[in-house]
Order: structure tokens, then C-alpha cells, then sequence
């Protein structure tokens, strides 16, 4: 299984190269131009017309033709093959979230809906997940007891009968070991597919939604002395914590992997935080609204199984 999912992921990572991601936009000494409103580098493959002046400035200075490129508001799923990642992530997105913006109104909120719904139709996936982790919390003090017993014992007869006893505790509280991957590597090309949409639709990040540029980094933004722009970071550390930790496979605070389990998540949680000042903000919407339906995915999902369901 575990060899199954190095496969795909390599085969996904190669598709994703070999097929054209968002190209930036250099000058003649090949160093990256950026956008000084936003902080981010600018994208020279675009797939429709900014609509800022000084950002239209920019592609004439530097030679790029962007007059035949539709505007926007009527971009369309391009009947040419512009590779598979393009063709079959990148491009439909941006045509949803541009299309579906004209409806509600907000490219934000319109961000906030397809995550919702892609959450959705992800849902018997993450759901199943977040049984197995309540079901590994059942299993952990036989688990502990197994760890005891084979604490000392490092010859192959003890090491195979250890596995064995493992995979009983498995098979009795129905833990498949390996399903906790499974949504991490479903996350990975929407997040990623998100990232390049927004990167590649000027409309989206030239939006502002209560008083916030989608396309703006926090820490531009802050250094400009838009302070405010401090919540986004804080509110993707805090949902990405609560969603890690009520995801936790494991409660017994002596355990050895639990700590360590412990100190990756507290890792990870700080290390998005970071990251979250050098993203730009649209992201976060899909972030923190991901990581808010995974937070009361594993309420409800721990309550049925409290009340038998």
C-alpha cells in the first residue's frame, strides 16, 4: 500500500512538471519582477487580463503581449490542450471561481463555497479518516501494552510475533494504518490547483473583500502598516491547530510516539503560520474554510461514535 502511494505521488509530482505551472514573470537580468502592491511575483502565463494600470504597465515594459487574452469576467475553459495539469485542474477552476463570483457576488466568498463543496464530495474519504483516528484512541492502551511487552526484544522471532499481535489490534478496531495518507494526498493537487488559479487570474487577486486584497501577502501588507492583516496568519495557525490536534491518532501523553507525533504537529502548525505571511491571502480562505470543516467533521464524527452510530 505504502508503495502503492509513493507511485502516485510520484506520477502526480511529474505531471505537475512536465505540464506547465505558473511561469514568473523576470526581467532582462532573469530576476523575478514583482508586484509591489501585493508583494508577490508577478505570473507571465496568465490566463486573462488584469485590469490594474501599473500592472499592465508592467507586461508592456517587459515585451509580453496580453491583448489577445480574454478579460477576466468572460474567461472560458479553453478548447486547446495546454498540458494536463492546465487542462484538467487549473483552468476549470478558474473558470468556477470566476464564473461562480459573478453569482454570490465575491470571488472570497466564492473561494469559501468550492472549498465547501470540494470538501463535500471528499467527505466519505475524510470522514472515514477521522473514524480510524477515533478508533486508533480505542486501540492505543492495548497498543502501549504491546510496545511493553516487546520493549526489549529485538531478534526477528520477537519483532515478527510483535507484528503479528499489531495487525490483530488492527483487524479487532477495523484500523487500516495506512488510510490516514489517503486525504493528505487528495489534498495536496486541490491546494496546489488553487494556488496556481489564483496566481494565474489577475481578477482574483486584484479583488479586495472587506477591506482585504486577495492578492496581497500578510507580511507586505503588514510592513505597509496594515496591521489588521496579522488575523490571517493567526486565524490559519489556530484552525490548522485545532484540525490537527482533534485529528490526533493517540492520547496517551507518555507514549514515546505520541510525543513525537506531538512535537511534528506542533511543527507543522508553525511552519504553515510562516508560510501564511508569504501566501497570498486568497489561500487563506481556502485554508482556514478547509481546516473549519475538518474541525467539525471530527466533532460530529466523535459524537456519533459516542452515542453508538
Amino acid at each position: 500500500m505504502k508503495n502503492k502511494i509513493i507511485k502516485i505521488l510520484t506520477v502526480f509530482l511529474l505531471l505537475i512538471t512536465l505540464t506547465g505551472c505558473t511561469k514568473t514573470l523576470t526581467d532582462s537580468n532573469n530576476k523575478p519582477i514583482k508586484y509591489e502592491k501585493t508583494g508577490q511575483n508577478i505570473t507571465e502565463n496568465i490566463v486573462c487580463k488584469p485590469t490594474d494600470k501599473e500592472l499592465i504597465k508592467i507586461y508592456e515594459k517587459n515585451k509580453k503581449d496580453i491583448s489577445k487574452l480574454p478579460d477576466c469576467e468572460n474567461l472560458k475553459i479553453s478548447g486547446e490542450y495546454e498540458g494536463l495539469w492546465n487542462t484538467l485542474f487549473v483552468r476549470p477552476l478558474a473558470y468556477i471561481i470566476i464564473n461562480l463570483s459573478k453569482i454570490v457576488g465575491s470571488i472570497a466568498i466564492s473561494l469559501v463555497i468550492i472549498t465547501l463543496v470540494l470538501r463535500g464530495i471528499l467527505y466519505p474519504v475524510t470522514k472515514k479518516n477521522a473514524i480510524q483516528s477515533e478508533m486508533m484512541k480505542k486501540a492505543q492502551p492495548e497498543l502501549a501494552r504491546l510496545e511493553k511487552k516487546y520493549e526489549n526484544k529485538t531478534d526477528p522471532e520477537s519483532m515478527s510475533k510483535k507484528s503479528q499481535e499489531m495487525l490483530t489490534i488492527y483487524k479487532k478496531y477495523n484500523i487500516n494504518p495506512m488510510s490516514g495518507c489517503i486525504f493528505a494526498f487528495l489534498q495536496l493537487p486541490i491546494l496546489l490547483a488553487f494556488w496556481e488559479a489564483i496566481q494565474r487570474v489577475p481578477a482574483i487577486y486584484e479583488e479586495t473583500f472587506i477591506g482585504i486584497n486577495m492578492g496581497i501577502t500578510p507580511w507586505t501588507a503588514i510592513t505597509n502598516g496594515n496591521w489588521y492583516y496579522i488575523i490571517i496568519p493567526a486565524l490559519i495557525v489556530v484552525t490548522t491547530y485545532f484540525s490537527y490536534k482533534n485529528n490526533k491518532q493517540m492520547q496517551d501523553k507518555d507514549n514515546q510516539m505520541e510525543k513525537q507525533m506531538n512535537m511534528m504537529m506542533n511543527f507543522m502548525t508553525i511552519f504553515i503560520g510562516f508560510m501564511a505571511f508569504t501566501l497570498p491571502t486568497a489561500i487563506a480562505f481556502y485554508w482556514i474554510t478547509s481546516s473549519l470543516f475538518t474541525i467539525i467533521q471530527n466533532k460530529l464524527v466523535n459524537r456519533s461514535l459516542k452515542n453508538g452510530k
